[in-house]
């Protein structure tokens, strides 16, 4: 009997041997599930085995670090069919196979040798086969297309599969069920990993599980019914279950997880938990009575929420700038993005000049005495340059901005001398270049004065201006689709019954888009029709580069943003765990970034501010912004509970933060009575009057 075993962390891979699968989220791509006893993260996609292979190294690092200890489980097999290993390498030792192909396997992400070795490896058995099923155009020899293979002399499934109903044969290289592909191009990564984290990573069932982090073959076809029935809520199968498998060995008690792994398989392997499907069909489930908690804000029992700091952390990662650029006018140019860095065409000031009015003269002619100077007959003054110099011992008339005169490098202000008209009188001492500007002094020709990304204001156009620039090179403006969902809409002014309501977003919606420096792109109301919208959002994705949407972001029978984002297979996250903003779609309709906002205008507002923004300013070529805020006294009392980040409407009066009378999403007169946010944590706080409290001005975003 094993010891009980008891982990912190648990990490589902649904593998892939094919290439890089793009931005996009789809199946048939790399996906992880990540648990812990708390419940289960969004899953994670990853586009290719490299930075799958990065990802794993990080989470392995993490765990180490923090002492905690990690399963890892893989959904292809560990093992081969008895006497394949010997076959291939010479020994029954399963990881031999493991170490000879690391040593074969050519792999990139967007091409790798797993065809090519299967006919390789095939060629070492007698007849044809173990292997099968080529799926490039050119012909491989010794790799059948079809499954023509006959008298290679290995069994067609390891025992375990032979006791699990529709696990699939390791010989299949490519089509559905192609579990070759995986192993061939997976069990490199795994040996890669065990290196790199030397005795500190076991795997089930070769070795004893005494290690920090633990590798284990595992089969989501084993939860498949709760598969198939989030599947059938909207979900992308790939995703939905490795979070579903990850949750579900969350669950588990030791005791029986340790049954699981009481398996002795020295050469095949096998798969944790056959023999077990009911006890993790059970923990899969999302099918539990919650709490009764009387709080209408509280998360729905099996939903995974995604903190605010994790929904930023994932935009933040996979947004990029997305738009051309273009050369315009500087005086076009306030409020624009520029693209590249500017340097400065000539410095400021270009010469030595006066700061002020007053006289002009050589510093070695005085000293700390009283002087009496003759005057040179003329003056400088700005834009009209003395022509010749001024002789030593001598000074000159000067004004403000005048290019110093030859011979002359400080300046005496004219409210410290006397003059008879020929000559000045002052007393010493004088400091060396009092009251004159350096050349350059501001600026140097060539110096970087501003830096791409920025965006730009009234006194960085008199900076360019000042040094002699008179275009610049900008981002086109971020173009912002903005449509409201809903049969209850209708627009102002229109003459309509008490069960309507008029749509209030989208004009506050395309006024913020304007207000950030975009452009807004009036999508206009959608009907709840799912043929209708998907027209709309094809139009909106034509005509703009970002989609802002209200209403239809839950999953309702009416909720139809986010069923048909689920049904692109781009839902990127949605259920944040924020309030207001219960809950909020992120995806992709056609390559173009949606923002499925809640259809309350306050959790619009709200969720457009904390997500829509910042992401926004990356696309436009400005880079990751968030409200820097200030920290205030409270002028209220706030108990809140655990869960959720919130956001109150609040303005500052005598020094002091206070809140709108009312939290509910649909008061917009609390938005008008506001000039900010206040933001209040995930945790529980319990904040009186004169706590400090964190003050986000709407002029912040």
């Amino acid at each position: 009997m094993w010891v009980v075993i008891s982990y912190d962390r648990f990490v589902i891979v649904d593998w892939s041997g094919g290439n890089d699968t793009g931005k996009r989220p789809r199946k048939d791509a790399i996906w992880f599930g990540v648990a812990d006893r708390k419940g289960a993260e969004s899953p994670r996609y990853i586009r290719n085995r490299m930075d799958a292979e990065a990802a794993l190294s990080g989470l392995i690092q993490d765990a180490l670090n923090t002492g905690e200890r990690l399963f890892v489980g893989f959904d292809f097999p560990f093992g081969f069919p008895e006497g394949f290993a010997r076959g291939v390498t010479g020994s029954n030792d399963p990881f031999a196979v493991w170490d000879w192909l690391e040593h074969h396997v050519e792999d990139s992400p967007k091409a790798n040798n797993r065809f090519d070795l299967a006919a390789k490896i095939n060629r070492r058995f007698p007849g044809v086969g173990p292997f099968w099923f080529n799926g490039l155009r050119r012909d491989i020899p010794d790799l059948p297309r079809k499954d023509l293979r006959k008298q290679h002399g290995l069994p067609e499934r390891r025992r375990i599969e032979l006791d699990t109903p529709g696990a699939f044969a390791c010989w299949q290289m490519g089509g559905a069920g192609a579990v070759g592909g995986q192993i061939l191009t997976g069990l490199p990564v795994l040996q890669r990993l065990r290196a790199r984290f030397s005795r500190q990573i076991a795997v089930w069932p070769f070795e004893a599980l005494d290690r920090p982090v633990a590798f284990v073959e595992i089969w989501p076809g084993l939860i498949n019914p709760i598969v198939k029935e989030a599947e059938r809520r909207g979900g992308l199968r790939d995703a939905e279950q490795v979070r579903l498998l990850s949750l579900a060995i969350s669950r588990l008690p030791p005791d029986v997880l340790c049954d699981m792994l009481d398996v002795s398989a020295p050469e095949e392997g096998w798969i944790m938990g056959v023999g077990h499907e009911d006890k993790l069909m059970q923990a899969a489930s999302d099918l539990r009575p919650p709490p009764l908690r009387d709080d209408c804000f509280a998360l729905p029992a099996g939903v995974d929420w995604t903190p605010v700091d994790v929904a930023l952390d994932a935009l933040r990662s996979g947004l990029h700038p997305i738009l051309g650029s273009e050369e315009i006018k500087l005086s076009e140019a306030a409020g624009r993005v520029l693209a590249t860095d500017m340097e400065a065409l000539r410095s400021n000031p270009p010469a030595r000049n006066a700061a002020v009015d007053g006289y002009a003269l050589a510093h070695a002619c005085t000293s700390e005495d009283d002087h009496v100077i003759p005057l040179v007959q003329g003056r400088a003054a700005a834009g009209d340059p003395f022509p010749g110099s001024v002789p030593e011992g001598h000074a000159m008339r000067i004004l403000t901005g005048a290019s110093m005169p030859e011979g002359t490098d400080t300046v005496i202000l004219q409210e410290d001398i006397t003059s008879d008209g020929t000559r000045i009188a002052f007393r010493g001492p004088i400091k060396p270049g009092a009251n004159s500007r350096k050349a350059g002094e501001d600026v140097s020709s060539g110096d970087v004065i501003l830096s791409q990304g920025r965006r730009l204001t009234p006194a960085d156009l008199a900076l360019c201006a000042a040094t002699g620039i008179d275009r610049l090179p900008v981002f086109k403006r971020l173009r912002v689709a903005v449509l409201s969902t809903g049969d209850e809409l209708a627009e102002p002014g229109e003459d309509i019954s008490n069960d309507r309501i008029y749509d209030a977003n989208r004009p506050m919606l395309q006024a913020l888009v304007r207000q950030f420096g975009y452009q807004a792109v009036d999508g206009g109301r959608v009907a709840d029709d799912r043929e209708v919208l998907r027209r709309a959002l094809n139009d909106a994705a034509d005509h703009a580069d970002v989609i802002l949407t209200s209403g239809g972001a839950s999953s309702g029978d009416e909720d139809h943003v986010s069923a048909l984002l689920n049904e692109a297979g781009s839902m990127q996250l949605w259920r944040l765990a924020v309030k207001p903003g219960r809950p909020l779609a992120l995806g992709l309709w056609n390559g173009t970034p949606v923002f499925g906002l809640p259809g309350n205008p306050v959790a619009a507002l709200v969720c457009t501010l904390v997500f829509a923004r910042p992401a926004m300013a990356l696309l436009s070529g400005e880079g990751w912004r968030v409200p820097a805020g200030l920290m205030i006294p409270a002028a209220f009392k706030k108990s809140k509970k655990p869960g959720r980040r919130e956001y109150l409407r609040a303005r500052v009066r005598d020094g002091q933060a206070e809140v709108f009378s009312s939290e509910g999403s649909g008061r917009i007169s609390g938005l008008s009575w506001a000039e900010g946010l206040v933001e209040l944590p995930d945790g529980p706080v319990d904040i009186q009057p004169g706590d400090p409290v964190r003050y986000l001005p709407f002029s912040d975003f």
